[in-house]
């Protein structure tokens, strides 16, 4: 198919790049489960020498995300995580990045306990706060690292005006856009300068793989980029490159599924005895939600919500049914998380109360099952 007919986003996520494989026909791309590839004589390649700098199935991976996220180039790696240090080695000692202040904990590990000691100063700020964002730029601020929706507390972020903000600074704009993907956000469309994706969750969407993705649309930033991949190595293997193509193809009903039924969850939760608060971006009163309305064309499926006393949390845990207690999100099937002991447990705890990651605070990553039977078994589970 053309690429000039290829215009809805609904398309091209179940097309990808090539749609198919140019050699055989295949309509399922193949998996290239090679290491090395024979040179055709002296100084001739095919265009692939050893897996480690491309290999046929990542590099269908890559330019998938990149045509979905309306970049040029992108990148595969082995986790969500190697994605992030691979474009935080484009800083140098004594760079200034201002972070989302609600992140999930593992980029706040990264940042703390790994690139600090290499001399990256951060500052963790209400990235939906303008006046936080421009208070916080400093002379030697390189970038904004912002999460939106953040996790888990769902704050929503003016990419707009941060991007308009970075540019008259000199600086770079990374959104991390694991939660929405580029079926519901675009980031490069307004504005930002790299987009990171956890592949793990909504891409691959099934939750049997680990991968990283970034996208770029600047030629340097890709020659920097494609220098740390081959180098350091955490490149994604051809076969979980191929599960994630996969995942990619039913990207549009999943996403469309996903928020249909959390916001049927999320308007049941708000009404609950036992529930205190509903953090969901689909929820008109969410202080973020015309901002998403503006710059997304979905809400997504992810949930937090806070319960009325603590010792509620533990009951709802072990009495799920139906949503299983796991970490991650994502996937078709529906999770619950504690984030102050799971996904959380790496930020310092007045970082937390702060943002309002509290120990009565739950969640939700809502897969694709019937809604009626995930409100049902948040009934039972709530019910105490």
């Amino acid at each position: 198919m053309g690429d000039e007919l290829k215009k809805n986003i609904s398309t091209k996520v179940v097309h990808g790049c090539k749609c198919y494989d140019p050699h055989t026909g295949a309509v399922s791309f193949p998996i290239y489960q090679s290491a090395t590839f024979r040179h055709p004589g002296l100084y001739q390649t095919t265009g692939y020498d050893y897996s480690r700098l491309q290999n046929p199935t990542r590099e269908e991976l890559e330019n998938t995300i990149a045509n979905l996220e309306s970049g040029k180039y992108g990148f595969a790696f082995s986790s969500g995580m190697a994605a992030v240090s691979t474009v935080l080695s484009l800083f140098m000692s004594g760079d200034h990045i201002i972070v989302s202040d609600d992140l999930y904990g593992g980029t706040y590990r990264l940042f703390e306990e790994i690139y600090k000691k290499y001399g990256i100063e951060l500052s963790y700020v209400d990235t939906s706060n303008m006046e936080a964002m421009e208070n916080a730029v400093k002379d030697n601020s390189k970038a904004f690292f912002v999460e939106t929706p953040s996790n888990p507390m769902m704050k929503v972020a003016d990419l707009k005006k941060i991007s308009e903000l970075a540019k008259s600074k000199g600086m770079l704009l990374i959104v991390d856009n694991t939660f929405l993907t580029p079926y519901f956000q675009r980031p490069l469309e307004l504005g930002a300068d790299i987009v990171i994706h956890s592949g793990t969750k909504y891409l691959g969407g099934h939750n049997d793989t680990l991968a990283g993705l970034i996208v770029v649309d600047d030629d340097l930033f890709a020659e920097k980029l494609k220098l740390v991949q081959k180098s350091v190595g955490a490149v994604l293997s051809p076969f979980d490159s191929w599960l994630v193509l996969r995942g990619i193809k039913t990207l549009g009903v999943r996403m469309e599924k996903h928020q249909q039924n959390a916001m049927e969850i999320a308007k049941w939760l708000r009404t609950h005895k036992n529930v205190i608060n509903v953090n969901f971006v689909g929820l008109p009163e969410h202080e973020g939600y015309s901002m998403s309305k503006a710059q997304s064309s979905g809400f997504g499926g992810m949930i937090s919500f806070e319960v009325k006393d603590v010792h509620i949390v533990e009951k709802v845990l072990e009495r799920v049914q139906v949503i299983i207690f796991a970490e991650s999100l994502g996937g078709v099937e529906s999770l619950i998380t504690y984030p102050v002991v799971q996904t959380h447990s790496a930020i310092p705890e007045e970082i937390r109360g702060k943002i309002g990651v509290t120990d009565k605070l739950l969640r939700l990553s809502v897969g694709i099952e019937a809604s009626e039977d995930l409100i049902a078994d948040l009934d039972q589970a709530l019910d105490i």
